[in-house]
C-alpha cells in the first residue's frame, strides 16, 4: 500500500539552526533517503520550496482568486513529502518517526487511494 509522508514543520526551525546543526539535520535526511531507497520503496517525494514562493488558487462563483502564500495561516508549513510503498500503516508510522523533521514538528501519514 502506498502512503504519503507529509513533512509540517516551521521554517523558522531551518533557519535558526546553526551551520553544524544544518549539516547534522542534512545527514539525517541522507541517511533516511538511504534507507528508503535501499529498501526499494520510495515511489516519489521531494523537498518544496518555501511558501514565499508560493501562490494558492480558488475558484469562487466561476472566478478564479489566486493570492500569494499558502491558503491558511499555520505555525508549520507543508516542507516536502515522500511517497512510500509499506506493507501497513504501522511500517509507514515507523519510517514517519525516522524522519528528522518528525523532532521538530509533524509527520502527517496518509494512505493513497487507490485509483482504477
Amino acid at each position: 500500500m502506498q502512503y504519503v509522508l507529509l513533512i509540517y514543520v516551521s521554517e523558522a526551525v531551518t533557519a535558526g539552526m546553526s551551520d553544524s546543526e544544518r549539516q547534522a539535520y542534512f545527514q539525517d535526511y541522507g541517511t533516511f533517503e538511504g534507507e528508503v531507497q535501499q529498501r526499494g520503496i520510495k515511489t516519489g517525494g521531494a523537498p518544496l520550496q518555501p511558501i514565499s514562493n508560493s501562490t494558492s488558487v480558488r475558484v469562487k462563483d466561476g472566478e478564479t482568486l489566486i493570492t500569494d502564500g499558502p491558503f491558511a495561516e499555520t505555525k508549520e508549513q507543508l516542507a516536502g513529502f515522500y511517497v512510500l510503498e509499506c506493507k501497513d500503516l504501522d511500517e509507514a508510522i515507523a519510517l514517519a518517526a525516522k524522519m528528522p523533521d518528525a523532532r521538530y514538528g509533524t509527520i502527517e501519514v496518509r494512505p493513497v487511494m487507490p485509483m482504477p
